[in-house]
């Protein structure tokens, strides 16, 4: 061996070399090649508002084992990465960041404005790409894509413009959820509905030309009141029959409204009466439809009242509340108040609370476009995991409604609709037009909304391989074989890829979509700003390196679950890598100067062939586990196999040989041999979740070979199937276990030799152990070890502890100095002698059993017991003694 690895396991001082070495030699690359089979993975495009957090961490890490473990398997692996405009949250920190200087948007203009966001994209967009390599992520970097650059915003166009001429992109007015802080509208999915607590008010609406007579509505929000165009009672209720068709007078106005019937209201909720405001709600505004009701939109889009609110124009919507309540109460209209805890929807940007408006706005019609999602997903096309994310993507998409897909926002990619400025002509065109096709008009000025950020990110897993060139790529590498991501982005990500790829492509995106949970605090909450309890992935590596850190996201971690972090997790997952690393450093030096060859199977010791076998069949099970995205159950067996067998069992015998290298040859060649070879398959094993530690160490063994990236992934072997031995040594741990522990129980420094006899009736497990007993005497300290069908010649002072199959004895004097042994035991007699009196005084006192809570005296009760084991165990071996 002519390298040899640093004393100590140091991740800085290893993670950016390696990392510059393998995008140096184009390991991450790949391009289109007929003779290998592809494996594709897309990455959810980071915003370039983005930092890397711990959801990206996880994410990236799921990814990065997956395309580290096929291109292993000698797929030619592509993983695509790019990064999102992420039109709201980037145009929102350009805004704040152009506060703090004194700009206002709106002075710099639009073009002023995207040249600031450009600027802004070309400072932090590559930030966070950055932070990914950090954590060994292997993508293809020379591919990297954005959602605006050419290729894709071409993308952009060609499906607008395809959608629009079939139809299924039209402009109408609809109710969106509007954000009067962002002042855009926003689609459904990015809505966070939350338990707010509020209130019913309960308003009486004078019948007209009834004096006296009332309808009562009951409402959670008054000031919608001035849009109000009906009130709607069930057909059906008997208690409305003689209302129906009659006007009301709306308070504080002049307007009068007509009671309505209409089967959407439920008579057992509220008064049965409900307010129609078409403008301001969204079931309203079908009910409007229906009854061909007016549109009064009574709120600005910064969530003032407008001069349809009459005297309360002008004032903020929770103020005009407040105002107006106070005035119906002194109008003697407001019955009553009655507190009531309702979902709200807020901007999960910004949270501020969603006001339904109706809009123009450019929608998407969703029904004909979903059936193939949904097909594709029944049939199996496209496999969700874990399977119980099927209910929520089902729930979606048999409740979708149209997308609404016009932003107000400058930064993202611009409608292309065209209106003339003479005749108001509309005209959907890639480039604008020279003249209006109507009237010859020459002036045309296209639409300032811009797309939904998911309208771009919809086309990433076929925009990113050329879309619409039908280029190389695109034949080769679409569709994907998996998506990784997170639940949380199922409807607005995931489901529009899925009816794009169908409605463009013509087939899946995918074929497989692996969900992961979100990462949360030691205490289960998630991760916010707001909490203070986000942990920064880059801190951790800098303290642990980025193997520790990957190694904790997804140790314990199933598809689909939410996980917690906890800094003892990282802490544990390094000194797995310093135990991987001292077991290799200690296999490389005694490796130094030896010319080791491949052994004869005859000259493979059980052992040898026990922990050749052992892993063995760890690559069979891991290699079925990652082949069905169990990643967390794969990692846990090969830290068990590395921790406990190989580290643990096997070098702790193997030493012996190793240690006699001179006096036997052959043996220590076939230690060596197996240590090497049995490292070898777990650093591969171990490669795609410890990208780092394991190409330094595999290098540094094998320096013929240029990286672990591109080694083989292990397979299984027949010939390595040794189910005999597998059983020899399981019997021979068993052996070792239970000496160790009766010695870790007598207190016997590892030093002190005894001799041991093993007892067993069963023929074949005798010369199991007696062929065997180099294997173990050094483990057991055994001074000499005999092995027999009875207790002949054994001791009545003999200790003994009883394993599967044999009883083990060994005599007392040889593990103690009975003297010191003796006057020890009854030092310990006698303590327990006061401890039993204490405790049977207080168990006996009437006034602790009847005062005492119920736990303290189970505590008591627990210890009394506990001491009677002692005192036992103690008099047992004095009895020994004499």
């Amino acid at each position: 061996m002519s390298k040899e690895l640093a004393k100590t396991y140091d991740p800085k001082g290893i993670e950016d070399r390696l990392y510059k070495k393998w995008e140096d030699n184009g390991y991450f690359h790949a391009q289109a090649d007929r003779s290998k089979k592809p494996f594709t993975i897309v990455m959810p495009p980071p915003n370039i508002t983005g930092q890397l957090h711990m959801g990206h961490a996880l994410d990236n890490t799921m990814q990065d084992i997956l395309i580290r473990y096929k291109r292993m398997q000698g797929y030619n692996a592509l993983w695509q990465p790019g990064t999102d405009h992420a039109a709201i949250a980037t145009e929102v920190k350009v805004i704040d960041s152009l506060k703090k200087q004194g700009i206002d948007k709106n002075d710099l203009g639009r073009e002023g404005f995207l040249e600031k966001c450009w600027e802004w994209k070309d400072e932090y967009g590559s930030r966070i790409i950055n932070q990914l390599k950090k954590m060994g992520s292997s993508a293809d970097w020379s591919r990297e894509r954005f959602t605006m650059d050419k290729g894709c915003s071409d993308a952009v166009l060609e499906v607008f413009i395809k959608l629009y001429e079939k139809g299924l992109i039209y402009k109408g007015s609809r109710i969106v959820n509007w954000c009067p802080v962002c002042k855009t509208s926003i689609s459904d999915a990015e809505v966070e509905h939350e338990e707010q607590d509020g209130f019913f008010w309960h308003i009486n609406y004078p019948v007209v030309g009834e004096a006296g007579r009332f309808v009562e509505i009951a409402t959670t929000r008054p000031e919608t009141l001035f849009g109000d165009t009906a009130v709607a009672v069930n057909p059906d209720d008997e208690r409305y029959q003689d209302i129906i068709g009659k006007m009301l007078k709306l308070p504080m106005t002049d307007r009068e409204i007509p009671v309505i019937a209409d089967s959407y209201v439920d008579k057992e909720f509220g008064t049965g009466c409900v307010k129609i405001t078409p403008a301001h709600d969204p079931n309203d505004f079908e009910v409007g439809k229906r009854h061909n009701l007016e549109e009064i939109v009574v709120i600005n889009d910064d969530a003032t009242m407008n001069s349809k609110a009459g005297k309360y124009a002008g004032m903020d919507r929770y103020e005009c509340r407040k105002a107006l309540v106070e005035d119906l109460e002194k109008e003697g209209l407001l019955v009553k108040v009655v507190p009531h805890s309702h979902n709200v929807g807020t901007h999960d940007r910004c949270g501020t609370t969603v006001e339904p408006m109706i809009k123009q706005q450019w929608f998407v019609k969703m029904d004909d476009l979903i059936k193939p999602a949904v097909e594709g997903v029944k049939n199996g096309d496209i496999k969700l995991l874990p399977k119980r994310m099927e209910k929520t993507y089902f729930n979606w998409t048999d409740n979708i409604r149209d997308w609404c897909i016009s932003r107000q926002l400058w930064w993202g990619h611009r409608i292309p609709a065209y209106y003339c400025d003479e005749c108001g002509e509309m005209v959907v065109s890639k480039n604008a037009p020279e003249k209006c096709p109507k009237c010859g008009c020459t002036h045309m000025t296209q639409d300032p909304d811009t797309l939904d950020t998911w309208f771009s990110s919809a086309l990433w897993p076929f925009s990113t391989l050329g879309w619409p060139e039908k280029t190389e790529d695109l034949d080769y590498f679409y569709p994907n074989d998996v998506l990784v991501t997170g639940y949380d982005i199922i409807f607005f990500w995931v489901i529009r890829m899925i009816f794009s790829g169908y409605e463009q492509m013509g087939k899946a995106p995918f074929h497989t979509v692996l969900f992961h949970g979100l990462v949360r605090d030691s205490q289960g909450r998630k991760m916010s700003k707001s909490l203070g309890n986000g942990i920064d992935p880059l801190e951790v590596i800098d303290k642990y390196g980025a193997d520790a850190l990957r190694l904790t996201l997804i140790t314990g971690n199933a598809p689909g679950n939410d996980m917690r972090f906890y800094w003892e997790r990282v802490e544990a997952s390094r000194n797995f890598a310093n135990k991987v690393w001292n077991a290799s450093r200690f296999i490389m030096m005694n490796l130094e100067g030896m010319e080791v060859t491949e052994p004869a199977i005859s000259d493979l010791a059980p052992e040898d062939k026990w922990i050749l076998s052992a892993v063995n069949t760890l690559t069979k099970d891991v290699t079925e586990n990652m082949d069905k995205f169990e990643l967390g159950i794969a990692v846990q067996k090969v830290y068990d196999f590395i921790w406990d067998e190989f580290c643990d069992w096997y070098i702790e015998i193997a030493k012996v040989r190793t240690y006699k290298k001179d006096e036997d040859a052959r043996a220590a060649n076939s230690a060596l041999w197996t240590l090497r070879t049995v490292l070898g398959q777990a650093l591969k094993l171990l490669h795609p979740y410890m990208p780092f530690i394991t190409e330094e160490i595999y290098c540094t063994l094998n320096p013929q070979e240029e990286t672990i990236m591109l080694a083989d992934w292990p397979v299984y072997k027949e010939e390595w199937n040794f189910s005999a031995e597998e059983e020899m040594l399981a019997h021979v741990k068993e052996l070792v276990k239970g000496i160790r522990n009766l010695r870790t129980e007598m207190d016997v420094p590892p030093s002190r030799k005894a001799k041991v006899f093993i007892v067993s009736e069963d023929k074949a497990l005798c010369e199991t152990f007696e062929s065997m007993k180099k294997t173990y005497q050094n483990l057991i300290s055994a001074s000499e070890i005999d092995v027999q069908s009875d207790k002949a010649g054994i001791g009545e002072d003999a200790v003994s502890v009883v394993i599967p199959g044999a009883v083990v004895y060994m005599p007392l004097e040889d593990l103690v100095d009975m003297e010191k042994e003796k006057e020890r035991l009854l030092k310990e007699e006698e303590r327990l002698k006061k401890e039993l009196a204490r405790s049977h005084g207080m168990l006996n006192n009437e006034r602790f059993v009847s005062k005492a809570p119920a736990a303290k005296i189970q505590e008591e009760k627990d210890k009394l017991a506990k001491y009677e084991q002692m005192m036992a165990t103690v008099q047992e071996r004095l009895a020994q003694m004499k």
